[in-house]
């Protein structure tokens, strides 16, 4: 029992980091954003795909040792609706991650990035889809943990 408690703690605090990531990246990105704000923008992504990371390991480890079981989960439509969002939402953010790392060579020399404004359209577009990914993938959750299905 205080084995998936504690499970169901990390699996939450990690799905809130990703979370929390993304939205930080979409409101502090601009098309000319400080060195402070750029070099914060990489640390989040970061920290967004370790959580990610960290999200995925916890959730096989629920799935397959704690909670309901297996049979439960890979039974229910929900589950695949909510695994579909945070394969496309890890999808949708390579391009910003690919971005946000080739900043590396700008801020080593102490110089803030200057995205051309398709780029940061771009950007901000996908970061946007990434959070209505997130928010399909937590109703999904709910309606899963609830045990509704089709």
């Amino acid at each position: 029992m205080v084995w998936s408690i504690v499970g169901s703690f990390l699996h939450f605090l990690a799905a809130f980091g990703v979370c929390a990531m993304v939205l930080y990246e979409l409101v502090f990105l601009t098309q000319t954003p400080s060195l402070t704000t750029a070099k914060n923008i990489q640390r989040a992504d970061m920290i967004y795909g370790l959580s990610a990371l960290l999200v995925v390991l916890i959730g096989f480890i629920r799935v397959y040792y704690f909670e309901k079981g297996p049979d439960y989960y890979l039974n229910n439509p929900f589950f695949w609706i909510k695994l579909t969002a945070f394969t496309g939402v890890g999808l949708l953010s390579i391009y910003p991650s690919i971005k946000f790392f080739q900043w590396n060579p700008l801020l080593k020399s102490e110089t803030a990035p200057r995205l051309t404004i398709q780029t940061y359209n771009i950007l901000r577009t996908l970061l946007i889809l990434e959070v209505i990914g997130l928010v399909v993938m937590m109703i999904a959750a709910s309606m899963m943990a609830k045990g509704v299905t089709f």
